[in-house]
């Protein structure tokens, strides 16, 4: 029976890209959860019957939401709800049910890399039929009708069994519960040789992969382990947890340091890999080296046609504008399409549906390709695995053969994360005000060349994306890019990130922060760093 539930609006339930994210006792606040749920559905047309996607990254708060979801979605006339077995769905393998299975759409249930418990953060994203982050002129709807909502629609059914896998009526709506790893992992063997991986493995190969207890723990224990016949124990933290172990699932230096020691180490196994909160970002780390997401694309890029699925080549390739223009030199090579656009997976997702794109990448450690919308982190630590299968190679010699061939973009970011947001505006503000002014000047002995606030032409819809991220640009290639983050769910932080082209070879073996240390003093130098923030060095560098 459909309960008409009468309710008011909430002032702060904006979504951008990456959904809705607040602290879970945000969500837990009376009807807050079901006003943003309904005001999703209020925003589209045309689903009275089709099926909805759902799942999430197990964190707390996942599966009371589920169960919200699903009675909304009855009262709301879907036909059918396909739930991940537990509630777990990575956001990957969501794109790829939506996709293979031809859904409206789905609602995955995550805050990605941010921390998760009963205080921590808890997160909705609606993803549209091609399997991508929901577009602005839906999120732009769905925000408009949370500010008018009045009732919302909810049947009572009780509570679904979501840890039993088949499928139960529910309101009038069949409710599946799917195993959340099967069709994920057939695209993956559809992509790529895993007799060649079997191989690699059964020659005494070794590798961790470490899931900081969040989503991808049963798939990379299904592939990597079951699969592919990596060693009992190649997986590590491969349980999700409601608060990820009391970690911050985000693979970067600073919270998978555990993982680099390890790799840093004389005992160090051939490859390290891990995986974020909801799976969609990568870290990847070879015997005594680190790779940066900005190299990673590049060199996934050169060498992704070993893969079965990309035999064929690539169509282009994709980087947000803060990432490395590593990539850029491989596509010049390749002779394909480069395309730099503003952060966030909606802008790739474009390329990718008109046929422009084949890979794409964020120096933030998200990569993918055409075969979803969204990035991608175990597909990442598939084609490396593929790559070092077919080259016969160590990651180190791949990257310093990648550098000898194509040069060396020094890169690094600096987040301050949990600035006033004040401060953190009044930063950008100004050095806005000052943008036409720096052409020309010198900053630490290097001389300004262009300095602009990107804006992006979208070349298949035509649509103008400004105020992007400030860059200034250095005679002889180096940059400083600035930009505020908008994944957080208190204060703001702000990226900064820093790059130095170096074709030479012979001074490709200098420490990063040293290679970039005239250019980060240039960067606060400019920006008054200290002086807005009052930090004297970032939170986190990688």
């Amino acid at each position: 029976m459909i309960r008409t539930v009468a309710t008011k609006p909430y002032d702060d339930q904006k979504p951008g890209t990456s959904g809705l994210r607040k602290k879970v006792p945000v969500f837990q606040q009376e009807h807050y959860a079901e006003n943003f749920i309904q005001s999703i559905f209020d925003a589209l047309e045309g689903f009275k019957g089709k099926t909805l996607v759902l799942g999430g990254d197990g964190r707390f708060y996942n599966r009371e939401v589920i169960q919200k979801v699903i009675g909304i979605a009855a009262a709301n006339g879907f036909g059918k709800v396909m739930v991940g077995q537990g509630g777990i769905l990575s956001t990957p393998a969501a794109s790829n049910l939506i996709r293979k299975y031809k859904a409206f759409g789905g609602i995955i249930l995550s805050a990605s890399h941010n921390p998760g418990g009963p205080h921590e953060d808890f997160g909705i994203k609606y993803n549209a039929e091609n399997g991508g982050p929901a577009p602005e002129r839906i999120t732009d709807a769905i925000f408009a009708k949370s500010k008018t909502i009045r009732e919302y629609k909810i049947v009572d059914i009780g509570e679904i069994d979501i840890d039993k896998l088949g499928t139960v009526q529910a309101g009038g709506m069949t409710v599946e519960v799917i195993d959340p790893v099967k069709d994920y992992a057939g695209l993956m063997e559809s992509l790529f040789d895993f007799n060649a991986l079997r191989k690699l493995f059964e020659s005494g190969f070794h590798m961790r992969f470490d899931s900081m207890h969040a989503v991808t723990g049963p798939y990379g224990k299904e592939i990597l382990e079951n699969r592919l016949g990596a060693a009992k124990g190649t997986c590590r933290n491969f349980k999700p947890l409601p608060d990820f172990g009391g970690h911050h699932p985000d693979p970067n230096l600073v919270h998978a340091k555990h993982l680099y020691d390890e790799m840093m180490g004389a005992d160090a196994p051939d490859f390290g890999a891990a995986s974020d909160g909801d799976g969609d970002r990568n870290l990847i780390i070879g015997k005594g080296i680190f790779v940066t997401p900005s190299d990673s694309v590049a060199m996934l890029a050169a060498n992704a046609t070993v893969a079965p699925g990309y035999r064929k080549g690539l169509a282009g390739i994709a980087r947000s504008m803060p990432t490395s223009g590593a990539a850029d030199r491989v596509a010049e090579k390749l002779g394909i399409g480069i395309y730099e656009t503003p952060t966030g997976w909606k802008f790739f997702g474009n390329l990718l549906d008109a046929g422009m794109a084949t890979i794409c990448g964020e120096e933030s450690a998200g990569t993918g390709s055409n075969h979803v919308r969204e990035k991608d982190g175990l597909w990442a630590v598939l084609l490396w695995l593929s790559i070092i299968a077919v080259r016969g190679e160590s990651v180190k010699e791949i990257v310093t053969k990648h550098w000898a061939t194509y040069g060396r973009n020094y890169y690094s970011r600096h987040d301050y994360e949990e600035v006033e947001t004040e401060r953190a505006n009044a930063l950008i503000t100004a050095l806005r005000g000052k943008l036409a002014s720096l052409p020309g000047t010198k900053v630490r002995g290097l001389t300004v060349a262009k300095a602009d606030d990107f804006a992006y032409h979208d070349p298949v819809d035509g649509s103008v994306s400004e105020h992007q991220g400030i860059r200034v640009l250095f005679e002889g290639g180096s940059r400083v890019v600035f930009r505020l983050s908008g994944t957080g769910t208190s204060g703001a932080t702000l990226r900064v990130y820093i790059e130095r082209y170096e074709p030479d070879a012979s001074k490709h073996d200098i420490e990063t922060q040293q290679a970039l240390a005239d250019l980060i003093a240039a960067a606060d130098d400019i920006a008054g760093i200290r002086s807005h923030t009052g930090r004297a060095k970032p939170s986190v560098i990688t």
